[in-house]
């Protein structure tokens, strides 16, 4: 693998990883030893990064020069938005789904690529949106993404699994409607769902039901589904039972993928796959939704942005919601950081 640009590194979990040593794209090697920076596309190959320096650090430590992009093309304007709303309403009438997520990208060309470090944009977002499952991994010429994501899609430790779907998303919390508490349950049922197939019988609960929980500028309902997983359960098993996430999927799963895939105009590509770490050693692991995520590829920056839709969805009102999610990141995005990672960072 030829690299060329900034050093590959990675901050994840409040650690910096450096000291690149493989990169697979098969969930196996999780399980084989080592600890790893993982990405998991909602379509395309995973990236898997076994770094061999692990330590306490700061995204300025690993954060180049970032120009950011001040004018931004959405894969589908208001109007085209409401529009595929409407035909997943249709299905939700027809029975053929109870819920989808419908998503758009937004996409901006980078003014000046020679500064457009990840790393920088990355440190400008733990600083003006700080996030519980922030994230950075940057592989100069295999992938690139830093994800503000408030969202957990898979914890580990040991044999116990979890998972926090979000589902619910307003400004304050009494913009929270019926329609989001009805959708985080089905979320949630489908969670359930997912876990069993690679949990002890009799072992996955919901330990947090609708928590509200506040976010810059947001609230978002979280629940929590929580199971002990099965002897023998691999990696491999455990994502093919529970990815992609269920929160940006809908219900039943297969289904909604199929409605978003006739609906969407643009590659989901990282957006709404996973961004986190694997220890292997230790059995541990923090996946994040990769939602709240900006990718660099091809002298671009892309940024996807969506809403549940379930029949009592309002269209206006779920382009709005793409709107309130987008605004505050796309902001900050859209500044500059002078970089603080050295020659070669």
């Amino acid at each position: 693998m030829t690299l060329a640009g900034p050093e590959p590194a990675a901050h994840l979990g409040g650690l910096i990883a450096r000291d690149l040593i493989e990169v697979s794209d098969d969930p196996a090697v999780l399980d084989r030893g080592g600890r790893w920076a993982v990405a998991l596309p909602y379509a395309g190959s995973p990236v898997l990064a076994r770094f061999g320096d692990w330590r306490e650090g700061t995204p300025s430590e690993v954060a180049g020069p970032w120009r950011g992009p001040s004018e931004w093309e959405s894969s589908l304007d208001e109007d085209a938005y409401v529009a595929a709303v409407e035909r997943i309403r249709e299905r939700i009438a027809a029975g053929e789904v109870y819920q989808a997520n419908v998503c758009r990208v937004l996409t901006a060309r980078l003014p000046d690529p020679g500064s457009a470090d990840v790393g920088g944009l990355h440190a400008l977002l733990t600083s003006g949106n700080p996030a519980p499952h922030a994230a950075m991994l940057r592989i100069p010429g295999v992938i690139e993404v830093a994800s503000a994501s408030p969202e957990l899609f898979l914890a580990r430790d040991g044999d116990v699994i979890e998972t926090g779907p979000i589902k619910g998303t307003g400004r304050t919390a009494d913009d929270l409607l019926p329609k989001d508490r009805a959708e985080n349950i089905m979320i949630v049922d489908l969670m359930r769902n997912d876990l069993s197939r690679v949990c002890r019988t009799g072992t996955v609960t919901v330990p947090a039901l609708l928590a509200e929980e506040a976010h810059p500028g947001l609230v978002h309902l979280v629940s929590r589904v929580r199971g002990m997983l099965e002897p023998g359960a691999t990696w491999t098993r455990i994502l093919e039972a529970t990815f992609p996430p269920g929160s940006v999927t809908g219900a039943p799963k297969v289904s909604a993928m199929n409605c978003i895939a006739d609906v969407e105009t643009a590659a989901r590509e990282v957006y709404c796959g996973a961004v986190g770490w694997v220890d292997a050693d230790a059995r541990t692991a923090s996946l994040g939704v990769a939602i709240r995520t900006f990718w660099v590829r091809d002298g671009h920056v892309r940024f996807g942005t969506g809403a549940g839709i379930t029949w009592s969805s309002d269209p206006q009102g779920e382009w709005r919601e793409t709107e309130l999610k987008a605004d505050r990141l796309v902001s900050i995005a859209a500044q500059c950081w002078e970089g603080n990672a050295g020659k070669g960072a």
